[in-house]
C-alpha cells in the first residue's frame, strides 16, 4: 500500500501541549505506513530541535489571522507533495480548514486539548467542524463540547488522551539552582491560564516554612504582560533567591530528572502533558484540580489535588512533600506506574493511526494484516 502523507499543522513549536503532542505524533508514525510532514503556521521554537530528521518541515510565518498568502503556500505545497491527511492542534484547525477547501481537499482532522471551552465562541468552530473529517478530543468535557455544541455526529469525535514518549532513563542533568531534595519544578508556559502568581504566593508561604525549598519555572513566555507581572510579584515577596526562571528549554527530561516535586496551578487544562512528564519522570505532584489532572493523578491516588486559585492549599501540599521524602516516593512511584499503565503512546498511536485510515475510507485492521503478510 503507498505511504500516506499526514502533515500535522500547529502554530509554533514553543513548549506547550499542543506543540508538544505535533511533535511525537509526528515523529513516531511509523514510516513504513505514513509520509510525515509538520507545518508552523506561525514560527518556530526549541521543540524544533526534537522533530525528527526525517520529517518535512514547512514554516508558514503567516502576518495575520487572515493570511490568504499563506493559505495559498499551504495549499500548493500539500498538492506538491500529495498530502491527503492536515492533523492540526488548537486554533491552527482555521488554516487547516481553509486550505481544504483548495486542490486536492485533503481531509482535516482537529486535536482539541483546550479546556476553558466555556469561554470559546461557539459559530467559528461550528462552521470549521462542517469541513472536519474527525475530532480528537483529550478529555471528555472535549467530546461532550463537540457533540453538543458543535452538532459533529459521535462516530466522527474520539476520545483519546494524551501521552508522553519516554527519553532514555540515563539522562545527564543540567546544573540547576537549589539543592537536592528540595527543588520544586512547574513546567508550562508562562501565560495567565497558568496562574503562576498564586503558585508565586504558595511559594511565599512554602520557604517560611522550608527555607531551603527553591521553585523552577519553566516554559516559554507567551504573553509579556503576564511575565513583567510575575516578575514584579516574585520581587514584591522577595523571593528573588527562591525562584529561577529557566524559560524556555528543550531539556524538559532532563531537568525534571534533576527536580524532586513537580507543580501545576492552572485555572483551566485540558489534559496536561504536564503531569504525564511528572509521571514519566518519576516525580511526586501536586496540582489544582481542574480539566484532566484528576484524571492524570487517578483522582489523588498518584498525586495531591487542591482547588484552583488557593495559594494557601497549594502550599500546604508542597510543604508535606518536601517534609516527607517517604511521601514523595510513594506518590511519584503510583503516579510513574499510573502514567505508564494508563498514557501509553502505544495505545494512542493506534487509535491515532485507525481514524487516518477510516477518514480515508481505509480498513485499517485488513491494511495491517495485509502488510503483516507481505
Amino acid at each position: 500500500m503507498e505511504r500516506l502523507g499526514v502533515m500535522h499543522i500547529v502554530g509554533n513549536l514553543k513548549i506547550g501541549g499542543a506543540e508538544r503532542a505535533a511533535v511525537n505524533i509526528v515523529n513516531i508514525l511509523p514510516r513504513d505506513r505514513y509520509r510525515p510532514f509538520l507545518c508552523t503556521t506561525r514560527g518556530g521554537g526549541p521543540l524544533e530541535d526534537l522533530v525528527a530528521k526525517d520529517v518535512t518541515y514547512l514554516r508558514l510565518s503567516r502576518a495575520g489571522r487572515f493570511d490568504i498568502i499563506a493559505i495559498v503556500k499551504l495549499s500548493s505545497f500539500i498538492r506538491r507533495h500529495k498530502i491527503q491527511i492536515l492533523h492540526s492542534h488548537g486554533p491552527a484547525l482555521f488554516i487547516a480548514v481553509a486550505a481544504s477547501l483548495l486542490p486536492p481537499y485533503p481531509a482535516v482532522i482537529w486535536h482539541d486539548r483546550n479546556g476553558k471551552v466555556i469561554n470559546r465562541p461557539v459559530l467559528p468552530y461550528w462552521v470549521a467542524a462542517r469541513r472536519l473529517s474527525s475530532i480528537i478530543a483529550v478529555n471528555e468535557q472535549l467530546v461532550e463540547w463537540a457533540r453538543n455544541r458543535l452538532k459533529v455526529p459521535s462516530h466522527r469525535v474520539s476520545y483519546i488522551r494524551n501521552f508522553v514518549v519516554a527519553k532514555d532513563a540515563n539522562l545527564s542533568i543540567p546544573d540547576l539552582p537549589g539543592c537536592d531534595s528540595y527543588r520544586v519544578v512547574c513546567v508550562a508556559n508562562l501565560r495567565p491560564i497558568k496562574d503562576h502568581p498564586t503558585l508565586v504566593n504558595a511559594w511565599k508561604m512554602v520557604v517560611e516554612q522550608v527555607p531551603q525549598a527553591h521553585l523552577l519555572l519553566v516554559g516559554s513566555v507567551t504573553d509579556s504582560a503576564h511575565m513583567q507581572a510575575l516578575k514584579s510579584e516574585i520581587e514584591r515577596l522577595d523571593l528573588q533567591e527562591k525562584v529561577s526562571v529557566l524559560g524556555a528549554r528543550n531539556d524538559v527530561m532532563e531537568i525534571l530528572r534533576g527536580c524532586d516535586i513537580g507543580v501545576l496551578s492552572s485555572v483551566s487544562e485540558g489534559l496536561p502533558h504536564t503531569l504525564i512528564e511528572y509521571g514519566i519522570a518519576g516525580l511526586a505532584a501536586i496540582s489544582t484540580r481542574v480539566g484532566g489532572c484528576g484524571e492524570v493523578l487517578n483522582e489523588g491516588e498518584a498525586g495531591i489535588l487542591v482547588p484552583p486559585s488557593s495559594p494557601e492549599m497549594l502550599a500546604k501540599g508542597i510543604i508535606k512533600l518536601l517534609r516527607s521524602p517517604e511521601l514523595r516516593k510513594k506518590l511519584g512511584g503510583e503516579l510513574n506506574r499510573w502514567v505508564n499503565q494508563n498514557f501509553s503512546h502505544h495505545i494512542a498511536m493506534e487509535k491515532i493511526e485507525n481514524i487516518y485510515e477510516t477518514v480515508l475510507g481505509f480498513d485499517s485492521k485488513d491494511a495491517n494484516s495485509a502488510d503483516r503478510s507481505n
